[in-house]
Formats: C-alpha cells, sequence, structure tokens
C-alpha cells in the first residue's frame, strides 16, 4: 500500500471543512468543548460503521452507486442546507439537560455519516483503492475502520477545540459566524452537487 499516499489522502478529506466539521466547530462555540465531545465521538462510530460497511460490501455499493448516488445525494444536500438554515437563525443557547445534550449531540455525530456524501464517498474511495486492492483478511477492515474513525475524531475534535477557544470572539460575533458557518455548508452542498 502506498502509506504516504494514503495518509496524504486521509488527512486532507478528513480536515478540510465539510458538515462534520462546521457542526464541531459550532456546536463547540455554542455549547462548550465538553459539551460537543459526545457529537466528536458520534461522528467517530457513524465513520467506523461507514467505513467497515464499505470494507466489507465495497462491490455490491460499488454495483448499485449509480442507483443510490442521486437519492443519496439529494438527501445529503437538503440536510446540509437545513443544518445551514438552522445555524443562521439559532439563537442564544439556553440552559439545558447536560445529559440530554450528550445523548443528542452523540446521535445527532453518528447520524450526520449516513447522510454525508462526503463521507460515504470517502469510505468507499478509500476502501476501494487504498484498503481492498492491499488486504484482504477482515482483521485488516476491521483495523482500518477503527483508524479512520479515530481519524474521524480526532478531525471534529480539532474544528471543536477551534470553536472553544475562539468562544468569546465568536460570541461577540455570532450573527455573523453563523451567517458564514452556514454559507461555508451551503458551499459544501453545491460544491457535492457540481462534482
Amino acid at each position: 500500500m502506498p502509506i504516504f499516499s494514503f495518509l496524504v489522502f486521509i488527512t486532507i478529506t478528513s480536515f478540510t471543512p465539510g458538515p462534520n466539521n462546521f457542526m464541531a466547530m459550532v456546536f463547540a462555540k455554542q455549547h462548550g468543548l465538553s459539551k460537543t465531545l459526545p457529537f466528536c465521538f458520534g461522528v467517530g462510530i457513524g465513520f467506523f460503521i461507514i467505513i467497515a460497511l464499505s470494507s466489507f460490501f465495497n462491490i455490491v455499493m460499488l454495483n448499485i452507486l449509480p442507483t443510490i448516488k442521486l437519492p443519496l445525494t439529494i438527501f445529503g444536500v437538503g440536510y446540509m442546507l437545513y443544518l445551514a438554515f438552522k445555524i443562521v437563525t439559532s439563537k442564544e443557547p439556553e440552559e439545558s439537560n447536560e445529559v440530554e445534550d450528550k445523548r443528542n449531540l452523540f446521535f445527532i455525530g453518528t447520524f450526520l455519516q449516513f447522510i454525508n456524501p462526503k463521507g460515504i464517498l470517502f469510505g468507499i474511495t478509500v476502501v476501494a483503492t487504498y484498503i481492498l486492492p492491499y488486504n484482504s483478511s477482515y482483521i485488516s477492515y476491521l483495523l482500518f475502520s477503527i483508524f479512520l474513525g479515530f481519524i474521524g475524531i480526532i478531525s471534529t475534535f480539532s474544528w471543536a477545540l477551534c470553536g472553544s477557544v475562539f468562544q468569546k470572539v465568536l460570541q461577540q460575533h455570532r450573527q455573523l459566524f453563523n451567517i458564514i458557518m452556514a454559507l461555508l455548508l451551503v458551499y459544501s452542498a453545491f460544491s457535492i452537487v457540481v462534482h
């Protein structure tokens, strides 16, 4: 396996702007870093599942991809536009039950992976290009899935850390920040349609 190429690909794809990273930054700004950790873990779990499914069902997925690509893209773009709308129209968060927030953010992070076209296409691409041609054991598929899920946690955590560190500055410019984040989500949505 071309390890350097693999690492460059997963680093660029995981740490560049996308729905996971934007949402981690927004949640950290709104709720703080510690309350955003469940979202980051949810992203990692969801990403682990996507990579594992891509590993075990890659041939089937590639055969049906032309039929599921359009509905998946429409659903994913629609969800990203909905998230952008929710960010722009969000109000100051009220105090809420911390346990409920953790459960909800974990669920959101996990669920987002199943409608995130960037994540799904990344999973299919990384598995087809870097994992399946060089590995044939189920243990290696499992280890790569764990590794890439961990990368998902690290990438969203890094964006959440940015949102948390700059929380006071972002709070002063809350509306401008929300508009910029919403526009970046809209850009992500339309870049999926264009590609």
